[in-house]
């Protein structure tokens, strides 16, 4: 059993070690508060990642749900869970809308991090831990492999405590604020100051200080689901800094690469949404301005094809079939025509067909296609139509 030393130096770490990895870290934080998007893709992307977050920072603790379980958690009207580890998720949603919620000048003290364990834990784990209340005497933890100790209940408990909230007052401002995301949660998981919702806590604090580094609202990132994912990274990385002393070093560079990672899949996710939207607004404003009756009516099935896949992202050729045949129902020759369609859409460079296997088609939206396609080009294209015949990927 390692048992817990208090730190001389609270903010250890080799920061010619760590700093590509914060250059990088910051850089993609800058990329991802940067890129324009909708209020409406945000709040959508906004309820995708705090699904992540809560699932990954209830699953690290052993929370165990099916997807339906989960949703079921954390629907906004009230429901009644069965389990634990509904409640668990359902408190942590709440909490981290809590934070979510709170003005940026709202004092990091001893009173928040107490505040965000009591709505961590009530009416998940208040059964067995009392919510927001530091560990008594001869309440003990242990946790991790190899297993470790948190700072002795009672007295040595609540002294560790009071100095990490003077380090968040004092020394953690003097470090980069992404530092001091990673620095606290490392301390508090370190020390485990209550009976039950350490690593939770823990998580949700580093949120609120990554919120306060400029990822906030909309733009919330699902550190939790990292470090579930990487889940034997995560408590090595925390491990090993408690081995050398409490060098952050190793989590510090740990956390970094999951703060850039999941910047750049927000970032990437994002960027879909805007290319998809440039896509819509070059699709309608060309094909709407074709000159003929019937060049049009070919354009409006087209139109209907590049919907579908604007949805889907990425569909089975028999499939999209399904869903745009109805488009086609008046003409004499359906396939005929759905097939010349693709094909024209193809030599336009609308969109990719790939062979997946040895008889499947999937098709696709090319969403640089915006950037690639000319007026003077999509015009001589379309001034070919119907003449297409069947392109070589259906032969």
């Amino acid at each position: 059993m390692i048992k817990y030393v208090m730190p001389t130096e609270w903010v250890k770490y080799d920061q010619s070690a760590v700093l590509a990895y914060l250059t990088e870290a910051k850089a993609a934080v800058l990329s991802l508060t940067t890129i324009p998007y909708q209020k409406s893709w945000a709040e959508k992307l906004q309820n995708i990642q705090l699904k992540r977050e809560v699932a990954g920072t209830s699953r690290i603790e052993g929370a165990d749900f099916t997807e339906g379980e989960l949703d079921a958690a954390l629907k906004d009207s009230p429901e009644e869970l069965f389990t634990r580890s509904q409640r668990q998720a359902r408190a942590a949603k709440n909490t981290y809308l809590w934070i979510a919620n709170l003005p940026d000048d709202y004092p990091i003290n001893a009173d928040l991090i107490l505040e965000t364990h009591r709505r961590i834990v009530t009416g998940a784990d208040d059964d067995h831990c009392p919510p927001g209340q530091i560990r008594k005497k001869d309440n003990n933890v242990n946790f991790g492999f190899p297993r470790h100790r948190g700072a002795e209940g009672g007295r040595e408990c609540e002294k560790v405590f009071a100095r990490l909230d003077q380090v968040v007052q004092h020394e953690l401002k003097e470090h980069d604020p992404l530092i001091q995301a990673l620095a606290l949660h490392y301390h508090f998981a370190s020390i485990h100051p209550f009976l039950d919702g350490n690593g939770r806590t823990a998580r949700a604090l580093e949120a609120l200080f990554l919120q306060r580094a400029g990822l906030r609202d909309t733009l919330f990132i699902a550190m939790s689901n990292y470090y579930y994912d990487e889940k034997s990274g995560y408590l090595a990385s925390l491990s090993a800094a408690r081995a050398s002393q409490h060098d952050l070093t190793p989590f510090l560079i740990f956390g970094l690469k999951g703060i850039a990672l999941q910047c750049n899949r927000l970032f990437r996710e994002i960027r879909t949404h805007v290319c998809k939207a440039m896509f819509r607004n070059i699709m309608y404003d060309l094909f709407n301005r074709l000159a003929t009756t019937r060049k049009r009516v070919i354009a409006e099935r087209q139109v209907e094809l590049l919907k579908v896949l604007l949805e889907l992202d990425e569909i089975e050729l028999n499939e999209l079939y399904g869903k745009t045949v109805r488009v086609y129902q008046k003409l004499s020759n359906v396939q005929k025509a759905f097939f010349r369609d693709l094909n024209n859409l193809i030599e336009m460079g609308a969109i990719f067909a790939r062979k997946n296997g040895t008889d499947r088609w999937l098709i696709a939206p090319n969403l640089d296609w915006p950037t690639q396609i000319t007026e003077s080009e999509f015009f001589k294209i379309v001034s070919q139509m119907p003449k297409a015949k069947t392109h070589s990927f259906l032969s």
